[in-house]
């Protein structure tokens, strides 16, 4: 495969040449890259909903595993969970990076393939961003805007006694298939001719290389005219989530061992691994499921809902979160995720 050297475009060469095919599919987008500043129009009615992510090598994502085309796609994804748990819809991203050297322009071109995808995908249009060289690898700051109706709009606050407690999708795969990947790349350092050992932990390994975020779920809300009292994307496991909304809310969480939905692919490689799958489903993080809580009057609805399973319920003001496990023993629910600075 050929090399082309960044270098040889230059900054704004690059990003013409990285974000020239990108389509403008919102009607808010007024100006989007190739001037100072992008302009976006705020439709009537509504209000701008604004979330800004980071990843960065050998942090975030190794390349010895990471398909950069897939790196593209997460990086948006990330972003565009974190507005789906407003309630919102969004519109437009920006998109930083800062790279070394040691990448080329085709490797770039794979980056922002996959950061192409992601945006037709989701309806969302490229507005701007920045280039930048680095001395330590690669760098991912993507911005993301989108909107809501204020009444329907969710934050982590206004969960209420009584009210259900809901999560969509399964939990846990996303932390296995990075453990599959963590020990095929010791295996390799170990022994550079061995092939890896992937077939069997397609689900798992897709779970962490290309999550989704669940645009489906803020779709349903709109139609069954469903505002969640509280919600927030799961990228750093169920229990700091549940956390999350404990201290926001002044309410603390009971869920059930038994109602957190665990993919059987994701149960029989905790097995593999000798770990307990609802530990994975606690602490793993990166699942980008939705974690929200709507009042009991919307049950019907919810239940109705093959993706959306309710695990619990919002109890008492100022008490404090707790899981009945599968033996009935009640014990209090504490944070192990992702921590940024451990």
């Amino acid at each position: 495969m050929s090399r082309t050297e960044l270098s040889s475009l230059g900054e704004f060469g690059l990003i013409r040449h990285l974000t020239e095919h990108f389509p403008v599919q919102q009607k808010s987008t007024i100006l989007g890259v190739g001037d100072d500043a992008a302009a976006i129009e705020v439709p009537a009615g509504m209000i701008a909903v604004l979330t800004t992510d980071m990843l960065i090598e050998g942090v975030h994502f190794d390349l010895s595993y990471v398909p950069l085309r897939h790196l593209g796609y997460k990086a948006v994804v990330v972003n565009l969970s974190d507005v789906y748990a407003m309630n919102a819809v969004p519109a437009q991203i920006t998109v930083s990076i800062a790279v070394s050297n040691r990448f080329s322009l085709e490797a770039m071109e794979e980056l922002y393939a996959g950061m192409l995808a992601a945006c037709e995908h989701y309806g969302v249009d490229l507005v701007g961003g920045d280039t930048s060289t680095s001395v330590s690898g690669l760098a991912i700051s993507v911005s993301a805007v989108g909107f809501v109706e204020k009444a329907r709009m969710s934050t982590r606050r206004n969960a209420r006694k009584g009210d259900l407690l809901c999560v969509t999708g399964d939990l846990g795969g996303a932390y296995l298939g990075l453990q599959v990947l963590e020990r095929e790349k010791k295996v390799f350092l170990e022994s550079p001719g061995v092939q890896p050992e992937l077939s069997g932990f397609e689900y798992v390994i897709g779970r962490q290389l290309k999550p989704e975020a669940r645009r489906d779920l803020v779709q349903f809300f709109s139609e069954q005219q469903i505002v969640p009292t509280s919600m927030i994307d799961i990228s750093d496991g169920l229990a700091s989530e549940i956390l999350h909304l404990e201290r926001n809310s002044g309410h603390g969480m009971v869920i059930y061992e038994e109602k957190i939905p665990i993919a059987a692919d994701t149960g029989r490689v905790a097995e593999q691994f000798s770990l307990a799958p609802v530990t994975c489903a606690l602490s793993g993080g990166e699942d980008y499921e939705l974690l929200f809580t709507v009042g009991q009057s919307d049950y019907e609805k919810i239940s109705a809902n093959p993706s959306v399973s309710i695990i619990g319920y919002v109890d008492e003001p100022e008490s404090s979160s707790r899981m009945v496990t599968r033996a009935g023993a009640t014990i209090a629910i504490t944070a192990q995720g992702w921590n940024a600075f451990s």
